[in-house]
């Protein structure tokens, strides 16, 4: 057997013993493949891998499958899956699995929250000052407190949940929740009011984006929607980079309708040193490590291990976005 980890900063480097417990099964490498790459060119380098283990790059896409022979599982060391053709992978027989959505659930909304509050607070550009032993400039970083403000969450599954509830009950927040999947009961379970989309933008000092990538949330937060806020409006991103019309955000930035925006996730990665959003102080990019505790890393790898060993054993994986296969009984 053959396991392919491609692109995956993280898998079986913090945790070694994930890659032993692989190499019980077969040959595990290592793959770094730019994030563009061409379907046919990663499935000729990938044929004759049985399983991949998968970051967030590249895309799985139909040039891909069909240039692969014998593969059986797509496993995502995440909980998003828009890499991955999921109709081509069913045609093929390949199991696509991902990370059960509570294994990162506490991590990133805890991030979601912490890069929020070091905007609202000026967390960094003060503590800046200090290694500048400009101690005395403190005058210049009185910020805002979260406690008691309207705060808007944009999705409110495993994370969103997460997020508003740490808000309402820490923070004593009036949470308004907008998810189209969810009715008003599911979110009053967390405290949350259901509202829609137009009142959310409206209302809420701040904002929290939890939602995932779909085609029809592609660019939601766009000139046009930013228009519909507060003035002053912060924003804390730990979803997906493409939530966000990129070009609309930095003149909201601008012209200070957006007082402040963080931001784990971009809608290309890795972002660069010369990215547009890096000429605002008042902008935090922190690069995709919502994730990266030592807790949920080891979780997150476990899944991945686990999924590998249940269909080398013929057993679907525990948590499966496609799992028509003849690989498994």
């Amino acid at each position: 057997m053959k396991i392919a980890i491609v692109n995956s900063s993280s898998f079986g480097k913090i945790f070694p013993d994930h890659i032993k417990k692989l190499e019980k099964i077969g040959q595990v490498d290592r793959f770094e493949v730019d994030q563009n790459i061409d379907g046919k060119s990663l499935g000729q380098m990938l044929k004759g891998y049985q399983y991949i283990i998968a970051s967030v790059t590249p895309f799985f896409d139909k040039e891909f499958f069909e240039n692969v022979d014998d593969l059986r599982l797509i496993s995502r060391h995440g909980i998003g899956y828009n890499n991955v053709d999921l109709t081509c992978a069913k045609e093929k027989g390949v199991i696509v699995s991902i990370v059960p959505s509570l294994v990162e659930r506490d991590s990133v909304s805890e991030n979601n929250i912490t890069n929020l509050l070091a905007l609202m607070r000026m967390t960094i550009n003060s503590s800046k000052k200090v290694r500048d032993d400009k101690w005395e400039m403190r005058a210049n970083f009185v910020g805002n407190s979260l406690y008691h403000k309207i705060v808007g969450v944009i999705g409110v599954g495993n994370t969103g949940s997460q997020v508003a509830r740490t808000l309402r009950e820490g923070f004593q927040c009036r949470v308004l929740g907008y998810d189209p999947y969810k009715d008003k009961l599911e979110l009053e379970q967390f405290g949350v009011e259901k509202v829609d989309f137009e009142t959310l933008l409206k209302k809420s000092d701040v904002i929290c984006l939890c939602a995932n990538l779909t085609k029809e949330n592609y660019h939601m937060i766009n000139k046009n929607t930013i228009s519909k806020m507060k003035n002053g409006v912060y924003i804390s991103n730990t979803a997906r980079g493409a939530l966000i019309d990129e070009k609309d955000m930095i003149e909201a930035l601008k012209n200070k309708k957006v007082k402040a925006l963080a931001t784990d996730v971009m809608e290309v990665e890795p972002a660069r040193y010369n990215h547009p959003y890096l000429q605002f102080d008042n902008v935090i990019i922190t690069p995709h490590t919502s994730a990266y505790t030592k807790e949920c890393l080891y979780a997150m790898g476990e899944s991945c291990v686990n999924d590998v060993y249940n269909v080398h054993n013929k057993k679907l994986p525990k948590r499966c976005v496609q799992k028509e296969s003849p690989f498994v009984e």
